[in-house]
């Protein structure tokens, strides 16, 4: 069993708009217990491991997002630039946070605008940029990319469907948590899938699903007052499409529909973001079981519906 942390935020704006949306703004870490370990062996068509903490993360993201009917994103080695700075500073300072303070060790800019811009990433006309990070003892990229799409406020800024670009870094303290931090962006256009259009996550007839989340290790907590829950299920359109939820079940085949905590900003149940909606069961899912899951409401005033499945581990 691991130890880990994670943290999200994303900024989406443009050159007349600025303001949080995605993952938020800057929010602290708590501690908790790891929650499952993702396939390392090769299920088909996942990524081989390299053994680079920064290039195992960035192909797990490209091959989650492909799965959900995701554009992969492109590496850029501007914002390898920033997101390695990123993790260097918090591994000299030992601390978890997406804000750096002026004069400490590794400094390369507060922000996350403001790191990337000093890498010589220019975010001009309409832009987004989001920030996820983690702390874990184990250095495995796979294994904090998996963890981090898990959290579900995490995976709201992992699966935005408009960002084009990302870069990771990795830092280690011998003996001690490796800190990754990813960092996603588009310039000049937030096309994604086109109006009315979303994805889901689990994806229809996922196998493999891990059968729970650990609420109180992601900050701020989804789920409040309740550590172990079952895995978040969501729906993500672009950035600025507003879903709103009409009805959002998940079933045990052949059983009654499990209690949940919705998430959604429409709601009044989360501030994350506006273009994504999920729900998170109260109780562990069971293991090896075909899960029903049923989604309606709207997508940019479009209605839509979809029904699917998966099955847990």
């Amino acid at each position: 069993m691991q130890n880990w942390r994670l943290s999200a935020a994303a900024l989406l704006g443009s050159a007349l708009l600025a303001g949080c949306g995605g993952g938020g703004g800057d929010t602290s870490a708590v501690t908790g217990p790891g929650t499952t370990t993702p396939p390392l062996t090769q299920e088909p068509g996942a990524p081989t491991l390299t053994g680079n903490t920064a290039t195992d993360g960035y192909n797990w993201f490209n091959y989650r997002r492909a799965q959900a009917g995701l554009p992969t994103l492109s590496r850029n080695s501007r914002i390898d630039t920033a997101a390695q700075g990123h993790s260097d500073y918090q591994r000299i300072n030992r601390t978890i946070t997406h804000e750096q303070t002026p004069g400490l060790g590794g400094f390369t800019g507060v922000t996350l605008v403001n790191r990337l811009t000093a890498a010589g990433y220019t975010l001009s006309g309409s832009y987004s940029a989001g920030e996820v990070i983690s702390a874990t003892t184990s250095g495995t990229g796979f294994y904090q990319a998996e963890e981090l799409i898990t959290a579900i406020y995490h995976r709201f800024v992992i699966f935005e469907p408009v960002f084009k670009e990302i870069g990771t870094g990795a830092a280690t303290i011998p003996g001690s948590y490796t800190y990754f931090t990813a960092d996603f962006a588009a310039v000049n256009g937030l096309s994604g899938l086109g109006a009315g259009k979303f994805i889901v996550y689990p994806v229809s007839n996922q196998t493999g699903v891990p059968v729970n989340f650990f609420s109180d290790s992601e900050s701020p907590d989804p789920v409040p007052g309740q550590n172990e829950v079952g895995y978040p299920i969501s729906v993500h359109a672009d950035y600025g499409n507003l879903v709103t939820v009409q009805s959002f079940t998940v079933t045990p085949r052949g059983g009654a529909a499990l209690s949940t905590r919705l998430l959604s900003a429409a709601a009044g149940t989360s501030e994350k973001t506006t273009s994504a909606a999920a729900i998170v069961p109260l109780a562990p899912l069971k293991g090896a079981t075909v899960y029903d899951v049923s989604f309606s409401g709207t997508v940019g005033g479009v209605a839509v519906s979809r029904n699917w499945s998966f099955t847990t581990k």
